[in-house]
C-alpha cells in the first residue's frame, strides 16, 4: 500500500483496521527488549497478588501493538509523537490462542506542515483498554 499523501488526507479519513494476536511469549519478548520484568507480566501468582485475574500485558507493548495501525498506513518515520493512557489490562491467557488486540484510527486533525493528528480506539475483548491513544505523524 503505498503512503498517504498531505494533499490527499482529510478529517475522518479511516485507517485500516489491524488485529493482533498476543501471547504469553510475545511478554516474555517484550520484557527481555524493554528491561520491564515486572512479574505482573510473567507470574500468575504475582498477578493475583496485585489482584488482577492472570497476567497482563505491558501497557506500552499495547501502545506498541496499536500504533502498528499508523506505522502499516504511513510507514515507521512518520510517527513523530504518540500517546495514550492505560484504561484497563489486557489479560494473557496461558493458551496457544492468546488475546486479540483490534486497534483502528481516525485522522482528527490536521495541523499543517503535513502533520496530521491521528486518533486510534484500542479494544481487547471488546472494551476499550487505551485512554486517548493518539500519534502525530508527518505526511509526504
Amino acid at each position: 500500500m503505498a503512503e498517504p499523501r498531505y494533499e490527499e488526507v482529510g478529517v475522518g479519513t479511516r485507517l485500516p483496521t489491524l488485529t493482533h494476536i498476543l501471547c504469553r511469549g510475545d511478554l516474555v519478548v517484550y520484557a527481555g527488549a524493554s528491561g520491564d520484568f515486572n512479574p505482573i507480566h510473567w507470574s500468575e501468582r504475582a498477578a493475583a497478588r496485585a489482584g488482577l485475574p492472570t497476567v497482563i500485558a505491558h501497557g506500552m507493548l499495547t501502545l506498541g501493538i496499536a500504533l502498528r495501525t499508523v506505522t502499516a498506513w504511513a510507514g515507521r518515520e512518520a510517527v513523530l509523537e504518540c500517546g495514550a493512557r492505560f484504561a484497563a489490562p489486557v489479560s494473557v491467557p496461558d493458551t496457544d490462542e492468546g488475546v486479540e488486540i483490534v486497534a483502528d484510527g481516525i485522522v482528527a486533525e490536521k495541523l499543517g506542515e503535513g502533520r496530521v493528528r491521528v486518533e486510534l480506539t484500542v479494544r481487547c475483548g471488546g472494551e476499550k483498554v487505551l485512554a486517548r491513544p493518539r500519534a502525530v505523524v508527518r505526511l509526504s
